[in-house]
C-alpha cells in the first residue's frame, strides 16, 4: 500500500446500542472481528490512544443496570479495566449524576496522559492518567449560561472537544448551547457562535443556544474549524470569532457528521441527511460528500455504497484514520459499517446487521 510501512496495521472500534465490536486489519480490506464486548450495554463513545507507542481503547459504557462509566483495554479488548468507583463521578456539591459519556478525546502527543471527555448532563472532564480517572471542568460547569442550555433530541450533550496542539485553546460544542471556547486551557469559557443560525429560536442569531451537531479542526490551518449544525454547514478562519456558511453545493445542509483530514489543508467530509422529521439520506441514496477547498466546492462520493438506504448516520458514527491515504469509516443506524482506504473514493461494507451504530473510531497501530 502506498506510503504504508509493512509493520503497521489498523484497529476499528464500533460502538452500538447493544455492545462493542473490535476489528483489526493489515490492509484495510480484510477485517477480523471480536465481540460483542459489553453485550447489552450502550457504547456511545470511543477513544483510541496511540501516543507513546501504546494502543489504549477507551469506551464510554452505559448499562441500564450498572450505570455509565469509562472502561479501557490495553490489549485490543482481551481484558478491560475500570475504577471500582467509576472513572467519571460528579462532585457531591453539584447535585448531579452522570447519564452518558458522549465523547472521549485523547490530547496531543505533547501531553500523553491527558484525555478529555464530554458528558451528559452537559459537562467536560479531564484525565491526566490516560483516561482512568476524570476531573470535572468547573469553569464550564459553573458557567452562568448553563441553566439555559437545553437538551437536543438525543439528550443534553457535550459531544465535541477540539484542543489546539499547544493546549491553550479548547473548543467545545454542545446540544443545545452551541460552540464555547477557552483560551486558557479550560479555566474560563465564552460562547463563539456568531454566524451560526438558530432558526428555531425567536432570535435566529443568539449569542448561544445553537444546536451544533459536530465540530472539527483543520489540521493544517491554525484557527480554522468546521461545523455541522442543525441546518447549516459552516467554517471559521478566525478561531470561532465568526462563522460563514459553506453549505452551497450540498444536497442538504442537515446532518450530524463533520470530519477533517489528519494532515491536509481544506479537506473535510460530511454525510448530508434530509432534515428534521425525515433524517434519511436525500432520495434514499447514501453518500459522503468531501471538500478539498475548505467548503468552496463539494464532491459526492458513493462508490460502493448502497442505494435505497433509509438509515441515518450519527455524529460520532464516523471517523478518519491517520494513514496515507487517509481512511474514512462510518456506520448507520441500520447496523452496517463502511470503510474507505482512499479518502472516500471507494467504500466497502465491512460488517452488517449490528445494532444501531453509535460510534466508530479507527487508528493505525503497530503490527503484530
Amino acid at each position: 500500500m502506498v506510503g504504508m510501512a509493512t509493520a503497521e496495521s489498523f484497529v476499528l472500534a464500533i460502538g452500538t446500542k447493544k455492545g462493542l465490536w473490535l476489528a483489526t486489519s493489515k490492509d484495510r480490506q480484510q477485517w477480523s472481528f471480536t465481540g460483542p464486548h459489553f453485550l447489552m450495554s450502550e457504547i456511545p463513545s470511543i477513544g483510541i490512544d496511540t501516543r507513546e507507542g501504546r494502543t489504549r481503547i477507551m469506551v464510554g459504557v452505559r448499562s441500564e443496570h450498572w450505570g455509565p462509566t469509562v472502561a479501557h483495554s490495553d490489549d485490543l479488548g482481551a481484558t478491560w479495566s475500570e475504577p471500582e468507583q467509576g472513572a467519571v463521578r460528579f462532585p457531591e456539591d453539584t447535585g448531579a449524576a452522570l447519564e452518558r459519556i458522549w465523547q472521549i478525546y485523547p490530547d496531543a502527543e505533547a501531553r500523553p496522559g491527558v484525555v478529555w471527555a464530554g458528558a451528559e448532563p452537559i459537562s467536560v472532564w479531564k484525565s491526566t492518567d490516560g483516561g482512568e480517572h476524570f476531573e470535572l471542568n468547573r469553569g464550564l460547569w459553573d458557567h452562568p449560561h448553563r441553566s439555559e442550555w437545553g437538551a437536543g433530541y438525543g439528550g443534553a450533550a457535550a459531544h465535541s472537544i477540539v484542543v489546539h496542539p499547544a493546549g491553550d485553546t479548547v473548543h467545545v460544542a454542545m446540544s443545545t448551547g452551541g460552540v464555547y471556547r477557552s483560551l486558557d486551557g479550560g479555566t474560563s469559557w465564552e460562547p463563539r457562535n456568531r454566524g451560526i443560525s438558530a432558526y428555531f429560536m425567536p432570535d435566529p442569531n443568539p449569542e448561544f443556544g445553537q444546536c451544533v451537531h459536530k465540530i472539527a479542526a483543520d489540521a493544517a490551518v491554525d484557527g480554522r474549524l468546521y461545523a455541522q449544525n442543525h441546518h447549516g454547514v459552516y467554517r471559521t478562519d478566525d478561531n470561532a470569532d465568526s462563522w460563514d456558511s459553506i453549505a452551497e453545493g450540498l444536497p442538504a445542509d442537515f446532518g450530524f457528521v463533520m470530519l477533517t483530514h489528519p494532515r491536509r489543508e481544506g479537506t473535510a467530509w460530511v454525510i448530508p441527511l434530509k432534515a428534521d422529521g425525515e433524517r434519511i439520506p436525500p432520495d434514499g441514496e447514501l453518500a459522503v460528500h468531501r471538500t478539498d477547498d475548505a467548503g468552496s466546492t463539494w464532491q459526492r462520493l458513493s462508490n460502493g455504497l448502497p442505494t435505497g438506504e433509509y438509515n441515518s448516520v450519527l455524529r460520532d458514527a464516523a471517523c478518519v484514520d491517520t494513514a496515507e491515504p487517509a481512511g474514512v469509516y462510518f456506520g448507520t443506524r441500520g447496523g452496517s459499517v463502511y470503510a474507505s482506504a482512499d479518502e472516500g473514493g471507494t467504500f466497502q461494507e465491512v460488517v452488517s446487521h449490528l445494532p444501531d451504530v453509535l460510534c466508530v473510531r479507527a487508528a493505525v497501530i503497530a503490527g503484530a
